[in-house]
């Protein structure tokens, strides 16, 4: 390979550096309106490639269910693909694929997505589909049986049949008792087996209206005309007859350690400790995926260079924060080596997180931290389908769309001395819920 000049190299690096610095500063332009049903409308243009995404955010995860009927939320993530009045069944999907596009949709504890990545001389047919989904999905018997049998095979097949596979489940169900965070959105299988076509219909009804969605269009679009468009498929829907359920739950403290075993088909223990933490949003929510990352994110991590480098004792390591509205938890895990004492792992893993209780991170890890997430979130923007989202998230989950442009100023307003505070307020023994995963052949 030929040799750049340092003149080159010198103006690669300051090619490279502006790129950064536009990146940084550059503010995405969005416009938002209502419909007079209710609809949340979300416009945002950008001609840099012929395409458009066409999303739509429900605010209904598994937190609005009722504790019998559990897995609803993720069950209609399925069922939205039957078809519609309109769209015979099985066809949904074949519409975007046969246009070059792709689509998908994802369910969390607090919202549900849908999406369509198309070429932008198809917007309106991504409109109509979304508009489709929203007024005429088939909510009938024949689905619901089909979406029934694929739901319950997935829970066997990715939660209990798979290693670890429950553990979220576990996690859950001990962190939480009261709020409906207790549950997974996977569900009950029995929940479902259950549930008689009459509450299917009735959890379309209450949640599958505009009032309690959000329309982002994004990408190659001509605002005026989108809105137009917009108008056309969605200006007629009807509003939501009855009140949307919003649960209103506030968890009490956890009071005290939660210690527990659990037994699976696995070959290596884990060792699991799972932190009460507040909301997406808050001050302190910040710092805590900072010190998250801190421990656990990559080879380069506190826990990693002790635990898997140095020491000897684990084979992997992982941290991370669960994104929700409402207070959640943060997670920290490990699988021992072969032959390495459970107990003896668990102990390095608070003791990691002792050093960062104890002390202040120094100034050249904590600007290493500040820089993956100032990549991270920036890159999160270059491309029209994560704008998309990051504008339906904002608003569904905070009312406020422009955090797309001030969330980073958070994330680079924390301080070392915020990371050491989160850690002693947080990751206490009395705050935790730890979970041993063993082999079945250790049960007795």
């Amino acid at each position: 390979m030929k040799k750049m000049k340092r003149s080159s190299l010198f103006l690669l690096a300051l090619v490279l550096s502006g790129s950064v610095m536009f990146a940084r500063q550059r503010q995405i332009e969005f416009t938002e309106y209502d419909l007079d049903n209710g609809l949340h409308v979300i416009l945002h243009e950008d001609h840099s490639t012929p395409i458009v995404s066409v999303s739509v955010m429900y605010h209904v995860g598994s937190k609005n269910e009722q504790p019998d009927r559990t897995g609803f939320a993720h069950f209609f993530e399925h069922l939205m693909f039957e078809g519609t009045e309109n769209i015979p069944r099985g066809e949904y999907s074949r519409y975007v694929e046969k246009s070059g596009g792709t689509l998908n949709a994802n369910t969390s504890a607090d919202r549900t997505y849908y999406y369509e990545i198309l070429p932008s001389n198809q917007l309106e047919m991504g409109l109509w589909l979304e508009s489709e989904r929203m007024l005429h999905a088939k909510v009938d018997s024949m689905g619901i049986a089909t979406q029934k049998q694929v739901v319950i095979e997935e829970k066997k097949q990715n939660y209990d049949n798979r290693p670890y596979g429950s553990m979220l489940i576990e996690v859950m169900k001990r962190a939480f008792k009261e709020h409906p965070y207790r549950w997974t959105t996977i569900g009950d299988p029995d929940h479902i087996r259950a549930a008689k076509d009459e509450e299917f219909r009735h959890f379309y009804d209450q949640f599958y209206v505009p009032d309690n969605a959000v329309l982002v269009i994004a990408g190659d679009i001509e605002p005026e005309k989108t809105r137009q468009l917009v108008q056309k498929y969605f200006g007629d829907i009807p509003s939501a007859e009855g009140e949307i359920y919003r649960p209103d739950v506030v968890e009490p403290p956890l009071g005290g350690e939660v210690r527990d075993t659990v037994y699976d088909n696995i070959q290596v223990p884990l060792i699991l400790h799972a932190y009460r933490t507040p909301a997406m949003g808050t001050e302190d929510y910040y710092a805590l995926e900072m010190l998250s990352t801190l421990l656990a994110d990559g080879q380069s991590s506190r826990l990693y260079k002790s635990l898997v480098d140095e020491q000897q004792i684990a084979m992997q390591v992982s941290s991370f924060p669960l994104p929700f509205r409402d207070p959640s938890v943060s997670i920290v895990l490990a699988l021992p080596n072969m032959g390495k004492d459970t107990e003896e792992l668990e102990q390095a893993m608070i003791a990691e997180i002792e050093k960062v209780k104890n002390n202040l991170i120094d100034e050249k890890e904590f600007q290493k931290l500040k820089n993956k997430f100032e990549n991270d979130i920036i890159s999160s923007k270059t491309r029209v389908a994560g704008i998309a989202n990051d504008l339906a998230r904002y608003y569904t989950y905070f009312g406020d769309t422009d955090m797309i442009n001030s969330e980073l100023d958070k994330y680079m307003s924390v301080t070392r001395e915020d990371i050491k505070r989160v850690a002693n307020k947080y990751y206490t023994e009395d705050n935790r819920v730890v979970l041993y995963y063993l082999p079945e052949s250790q049960k007795k």
